[in-house]
This record gives structure tokens, C-alpha cells and sequence, in this order.
């Protein structure tokens, strides 16, 4: 079993995206398929072993935290009406690991927020899981913060999922610079935080999985806010990965990032053909919109 059994899941930002749906909806709660985006990502936690989950909230959110409590009408509902999966997956969530809930008072960046769960971590390492970004693994393979909680627990040193990106993309993401370590895994030399393509000649961006030693909050109380007065986590690492070992891992499930329009159609496209319930009916549907599309690209 890993060690890493804490996890920190940033689920504070204002959604501006997705206006005028999160004007009263947290983007996190918005469904892909059958399950709001963030549970994915507490699934994803718990079947990596995490039993503490902290979820970092601002002001507006509680339906998240209300999300994750007992709902006994609902679950009595499910329960009469046969939809025994998923009132299992419900439950499993509830028993198998404590949800926190941590309020950011004030929206200070991804690392400001990093910092306000803090108290529940400690001196212990920990995950961090983006609450937007959905990593759906491959068969039997371990999930992405599982692979990256085992890689902890052998190299004993803060480790990252990274993942190549084309140059139009890289100033859409926190880049590492990275030499090679062993098959799938490097040390990371320095990060940076959305550069311009010129700007590195790395492609390693990171999509929203990581997991830290606890002196990265030594170096996010530290970091000094920038243009907009927000404290970004990437600018911590680069400290850290200064100061002692750091790696990064690549990855193979399937990423969605749901914080984008067109990343959060794309989950509920590839999720849904993976749901049995719909599958046979969604894919007939597909396949008649792309005959329908090919010939109207004829014309």
C-alpha cells in the first residue's frame, strides 16, 4: 500500500468558463454523464489508496460538500428504484475515505489554495488531485495518482505527472524541464509557469496530478504573489525541485480536462460510450451524426 494517504483536491475557482451555468452551479458539480466532474476525481483518489481527501471550497460551494454527505431520501430512492451501481459508488465514497472540506476566504491562486489545507496534511506527504481534470486509466493499469503515490513511496521525493504538449499549447500549462531517470520517469531540473514556446525548449507540461513532500508548504508561505496576486503553485516547485530531488512521470489513462468547454464535451462523449447503460444507443447516435456530417462537408 502506498504511504501517500492524504490528498488535497482544489475545488475554489469561480468557473468563469462555464458562465452562466456556474453562476449558482459549482463548475466542479457540473455532470459528465451521470456524476458531477469532481467525483471522478475522488474515485480516482480513493482507489489510489488516499483515505483523507481535503477539498479546498471558496464562498458559493457547498453543494459540493453536500454532495459527498448522506442523502438518505436519495439513497433510498436508488435504492427502490434499482439503481443499485450507483448507490454502491456513493456509498464506497462515503466509507472509504473522510472528505474535508477547508474554505479559501480569498481567491489567491492554485498555490494559495494548496497552502489552506495545511492543517488537515501536516508533516505527511500528500496528493494533489486538480478538480477539473478527469484521468480515466487504461484496463487493469494503475491509475494516475496511484502511479504517482507508488513512484513516492519508492524515490521517496516529490513526483509529478507530466505530459508532452504541441508548442501552440504550451503557455496553457506549467512546464518542466526534465532529463531522462529510467523508462517513463525523469528528474526535473526547473518549472515554469505558462511560458511563451520561445521561451523553453521543453514540451513536459503538467496536467493536474501531483504528489509533494510537506516542505512545499515552507516554500508556498514563502512565494510571493505575482501579476494578478495569486500564488502559484509552479513557482513552488521550482523552489523545492532547487533544494532536493524531484521527478515526473508520464502517464497512460485518458485526460480530460472539464474546466474547458470543449474538454468537458469530450468527457462526456468518450464516458458516456463507456457507460453500459448507453453505450449501444449513444454510439448508433454518434455514428449518425458523422454520416449526417460527412455529407453535409460533401456538398
Amino acid at each position: 500500500m502506498s504511504t501517500v494517504k492524504k490528498a488535497i483536491i482544489p475545488a475554489a475557482g469561480l468557473g468563469t468558463r462555464f458562465l452562466p451555468a456556474t453562476k449558482t452551479v459549482p463548475k466542479e458539480m457540473l455532470t459528465i454523464v451521470d456524476a458531477p466532474i469532481i467525483f471522478y476525481v475522488v474515485e480516482e483518489a480513493i482507489n489510489a489508496g488516499i483515505e483523507d481527501i481535503v477539498l479546498i471550497q471558496g464562498r458559493g460551494k457547498t453543494a459540493i460538500e453536500d454532495f459527498f454527505d448522506t442523502s438518505y431520501e436519495l439513497e433510498d430512492r436508488l435504492a427502490k428504484d434499482g439503481k443499485m451501481q450507483l448507490l454502491e459508488r456513493l456509498k464506497r465514497t462515503r466509507e472509504m475515505a473522510n472528505i474535508i472540506s477547508v474554505r479559501q476566504k480569498h481567491p489567491l491562486g492554485l498555490g494559495h489554495a494548496v497552502l489552506c489545507g495545511q492543517s488537515v496534511i501536516g508533516n505527511s506527504p500528500f496528493a494533489v488531485l486538480l478538480g477539473d481534470e478527469i484521468m480515466v486509466p487504461k484496463g487493469s493499469e494503475p491509475n494516475t495518482i496511484g502511479r504517482l503515490c507508488k513512484l513516492y513511496q519508492e524515490l521517496k521525493s516529490s513526483v509529478v505527472a507530466v505530459m508532452e504538449v504541441a508548442d501552440q499549447d504550451v503557455s496553457k500549462y506549467g512546464i518542466a524541464t526534465v532529463t531522462p531517470f529510467r523508462d517513463g520517469v525523469f528528474k526535473v531540473k526547473n518549472f515554469v509557469e505558462k511560458p511563451k514556446p520561445q521561451a523553453t525548449t521543453s514540451r513536459w507540461a503538467l496536467p493536474g496530478r501531483y504528489v509533494f513532500e510537506a516542505q512545499i508548504f515552507e516554500e508556498l508561505k514563502n512565494g510571493k504573489p505575482g501579476a494578478l496576486g495569486e500564488i502559484q503553485l509552479t513557482d513552488s516547485m521550482n523552489a523545492l525541485c532547487q533544494k532536493q530531488d524531484f521527478y515526473g512521470s508520464t502517464f497512460s489513462a485518458q485526460r480530460f480536462d472539464a474546466g474547458d468547454k470543449f474538454g468537458y464535451l469530450k468527457a462526456n462523449i468518450e464516458l458516456g460510450l463507456m457507460n453500459p447503460e448507453i453505450h449501444t444507443e449513444f454510439k448508433k447516435y454518434l455514428m449518425e451524426v458523422g454520416t449526417r456530417l460527412q455529407k453535409e462537408n460533401s456538398r
